[in-house]
């Protein structure tokens, strides 16, 4: 359907041990709050302020920390380069990030907030790998490195491309690794409304306990966020520490103080000195009194409780679970065919809104620097398919369809067998009307690339604005087989479903994708449909 593209924020914690002699000094932190992203229609209420409460306890708990709020890329690359040169060999290393993550291709990936992301392979190319960063910390000789990451957010990009998984990917880190994702592997969770992250507000608790060691610390810490969020948030931990180590080791000694951006001494964690106000970049955290509990959120999304790798959490002690109402499994797709004919629609009709484009002379389109770019590249070289396809998914985000549809059409005949520009251009047609046309992309890219789920979502989404809802819910179930969690193919059913007199089905399908996304009501009446 929309362009989409699947959100990460990420916590690494390095522990250091009694039982290895780790001197206070030898624990760094870098703690990131990523909030500020232009992507998203606004910032995020929790990842500053829960970094600053972070990194407040870490400093009480004898780490040098460094804070970073609201990274670009070269910002977050500083700062990791950063903590690489502090290590030294049996050292602590830990991160903290907070913010957008996007697993792709089977790695999780934190986003600075200048990423520009409109295909699968930006997401490596601006984000930064979290094995790969555990593995350049390892290479330095750190001893025990530890990832907290709070990153499983519904982000702004996944809607610009089409193949993706929602939520944060399992890590494989080296030796001496300890990892926490604050929701279950491939899942996302709503903000609770609070401006701290119910997440962090039961790691801090549990951290503060002395010589509590730091599988234990990380294990209470779930059980505590699923007994909270009634069993609908269950974070996801993996584990190869080899010895004990504790956050929070009786006796511990202060460092002399907390690097600051450019490596000088800050204050002492004893003697705290005033609060500064951050940077853009990066700046020391002030020490902030511990928050008091907000009450517990509004149930987030549900999610199925993976059985973690490497288990080292035990499982939550009883709590009453909610009752979540399950969607039906969805039959096998239909072997794919010849194409669809697209007869008249029966009654009743669906309601359907045509979207008012964006005119093509917008001040918005004029001043996007994304397009700006573009148009540079593409008035070196007009033949530039790649730059055509971009812009005609910006324009698309942006409600410029007719240019959309242009960009794509140009981009095809550079590229005739581009499945993704057929898709996308089948999803643009679809939400201007182009019923007929629309459907001749989406049976091309099927052909091209069968089972292809993006183009059945979006024949899904084009047969429900003609009315043939038996098509549609033919297209849904095929694509539901291949990701059972694809919101729009799930919310698309439901719609279907009620249209074809089985109501109290359609009714679930609904219930179901609105829970998992809250936004999907309005994102199909931006598509002309409700």
């Amino acid at each position: 359907m929309k362009i989409r593209l699947a959100l990460l924020a990420t916590l690494i914690f390095s522990i250091a041990s009694p039982t290895l002699s780790v001197a206070a000094g030898d624990r760094f932190a870098l703690v990131i709050g990523n909030a500020k992203y232009p992507d998203a229609d606004a910032p995020l209420k929790e990842p500053v302020n829960d970094a600053r409460d972070v990194a407040d306890e870490l400093k009480r708990d004898g780490f040098t920390v460094e804070v970073g709020e609201n990274l670009t890329g070269d910002g977050m690359r500083r700062a990791f380069d950063r903590l690489y040169g502090k290590i030294k060999p049996g050292s602590v290393a830990l991160i903290f990030f907070s913010g957008y993550g996007i697993q792709s291709n089977r790695q999780s990936y934190m986003i600075p907030i200048d990423a520009q992301i409109w295909a699968e392979a930006d997401v490596r190319r601006d984000g930064f790998s979290l094995e790969t960063v555990l593995g350049e910390i390892n290479s330095r000789g750190a001893g025990v490195k530890i990832a907290l990451v709070d990153a499983s957010r519904r982000n702004p990009f996944e809607r610009r491309f089409r193949s993706f998984s929602a939520g944060l990917a399992p890590v494989i880190a080296p030796n001496g690794t300890l990892v926490m994702y604050s929701a279950a592997l491939s899942s996302v969770v709503s903000d609770n409304g609070s401006d701290r992250s119910l997440f962090v507000r039961e790691l801090l608790k549990e951290i503060r306990t002395p010589d509590l060691m730091a599988e234990e610390t990380l294990n209470r810490t779930r059980v505590g966020v699923t007994r909270a969020s009634r069993q609908e948030q269950v974070p996801w931990i993996s584990s190869s520490l080899a010895e004990d180590f504790s956050f929070s080791p009786a006796g511990a000694a202060t460092p002399s103080g907390a690097a600051s951006p450019g490596g000088a001494p800050g204050p002492s964690s004893a003697a705290p000195a005033p609060a500064a106000s951050p940077s853009p970049e990066v700046a020391t955290a002030p020490p902030v009194s511990p928050p008091p509990a907000p009450p517990a959120p509004p149930a987030a999304t549900p999610k199925p409780t993976p059985t973690p790798p490497a288990a080292t959490a035990p499982t939550p002690p009883p709590a009453p679970p909610k009752p979540v109402a399950t969607a039906p499994a969805a039959p096998p797709p239909p072997p794919k065919g010849p194409e669809i004919a697209l007869p008249p629609p029966a009654p009743p009709p669906p309601v359907v809104i045509q979207p008012t484009p964006a005119p093509s002379n917008s001040p918005v389109l004029a001043d996007d620097p994304t397009i700006k770019g573009l148009n540079e590249k593409l008035d070196k070289n007009p033949d530039d398919a790649a730059a055509l396809y971009r812009r005609g998914q910006v324009f698309a985000s942006k409600g410029a369809y007719d240019l959309a549809v242009k960009d794509f059409t140009n981009s095809l005949r550079l590229n005739p067998k581009d499945v993704e520009a057929y898709n996308n251009r089948c999803w643009v047609r679809t939400v201007i009307g182009d019923l007929q046309a629309a459907l001749k992309d989406c049976n091309e890219a099927l052909r091209l690339r069968p089972n292809f789920v993006d183009a059945l979502d979006s024949r899904g989404l084009m047969n429900l604005k003609g009315g043939q809802n038996k098509n549609a819910i033919a297209d849904f179930d095929a694509a539901l087989k291949i990701n059972p969690r694809l919101t729009s193919s799930l919310y698309g059913r439901g719609l279907a479903k009620k249209r074809s007199g089985a109501v109290a089905e359609g009714d679930l399908d609904i219930a179901n994708a609105k829970a998992m996304d809250p936004n999907i009501v309005k994102e199909f009446a931006d598509y002309g449909v409700q």
